[in-house]
């Protein structure tokens, strides 16, 4: 019965409990598969969320059984009243999390601790400053590298997100799983995924199967242990025998976990994906701005969801350039 009333579930029993609300299409990088090399048409100011906007929208989310929620962007720090979104979303029962490239992050220690955010979560594609500085298009390696450093120092919760590119950064799986050796924090290989304007295709992908190999390469079996996966884990967990940290793969392209689902999408102009991969959107703001209730919308939306890689759900489909150029680049959708 609770499937059948609760907007949340989706037409395969799946239960939409993690909520991810990007707060602004601006950020201080250019990460090339983030955002198209000529850049993005941004949404006009009227039509971002206000802070308010974010909090009520989100206060429904949570009203029908959502339990997490984490902020992205483009940046999210850099937008200027992220302090008051994060202590008014502080104030619902809900796991607060954050997803940053931290080159301002240090500005918001102090905050993070007052709104009880303990996970966050890095983008950083290389440890080569570089690599750093062709795939961000910006120099800011050594501050992005002294403040992870800094997040750990504090006792946050740090995952590293490493999206893997075939001949640009492959060579550094074995140096990222290095750093886990003394630092508590958990390294994630991302495979590269689809996206309008980041020039896509098959061969750029690392796999799981060719990042294990590496990994077997370099460390005996005996030393390469499989961690439990949490519920609802989009990534495979291993860790080093006696490193403190641990590294994981996100293989959402080549083996995707998208039977046990639990995510949606709110973009920062007030858009519900249901899959990061879909085209399709739901607009909640501009009626909710009209006084309807979005409760109809949300459920309609989430029903709707196909159940693999937004109904891309062969490799063949995905290498369809038509089938995924007409998603938003990753900067305006949020990660």
């Amino acid at each position: 019965m609770e499937k059948e009333n609760n907007i949340l579930y989706d037409s395969f029993g799946r239960k939409h409990s993690y909520l991810r609300i990007s707060l602004t299409e601006l950020c201080n990088l250019r990460c090339t598969y983030c955002m198209p090399e000529e850049g993005i048409q941004l949404s006009p100011k009227s039509h971002i969320m206000t802070y308010d906007e974010v909090f009520e929208i989100a206060s429904v989310f949570v009203k029908h059984g959502v339990t997490k929620i984490r902020l992205t962007g483009g940046e999210p720090l850099i937008r200027r009243d992220v302090h008051l979104i994060l202590k008014k979303l502080a104030e619902l029962p809900v796991e607060l999390a954050i997803t940053s490239n931290a080159v301002i992050i240090d500005r918001f220690i102090n905050l993070f601790k007052e709104c009880r955010i303990k996970n966050i979560n890095v983008s950083l594609d290389s440890l080569d400053s570089d690599k750093f500085k062709i795939i961000t298009r910006r120099n800011n390696f050594q501050k992005v590298y002294d403040n992870i450093l800094l997040l750990v120092n504090e006792g946050f919760n740090v995952k590293l997100n490493v999206v893997l590119m075939n001949g640009f950064n492959d060579d550094e799986i074995i140096d990222f799983i290095k750093l886990t050796k003394t630092h508590p924090l958990t390294v994630r290989f991302i495979e590269f995924m689809p996206f309008d304007g980041n020039q896509w295709n098959k061969s750029k992908i690392v796999s799981y199967e060719q990042v294990m190999k590496t990994v077997m390469s370099c460390y005996d079996v005996d030393k390469v242990i499989r961690v439990k996966d949490a519920p609802n884990d989009t990534s495979k967990n291993y860790k080093i025998k006696n490193y403190q940290g641990s590294f994981a793969i996100i293989s959402s392209v080549t083996n995707p976990f998208c039977d046990s689902c639990n995510r949606i999408r709110l973009t920062a102009n007030g858009k519900l994906k249901n899959c990061l991969f879909s085209n399709n959107e739901t607009d909640l703001l501009t009626p909710m701005r009209a006084g309807k209730l979005i409760e109809p919308m949300i459920k309609k939306a989430i029903q709707s969801k196909f159940k693999v890689r937004g109904g891309m759900d062969t490799m063949a489909k995905l290498e369809q350039p038509d089938l995924h150029q007409n998603n938003r680049s990753m900067i305006t959708i949020g990660g």
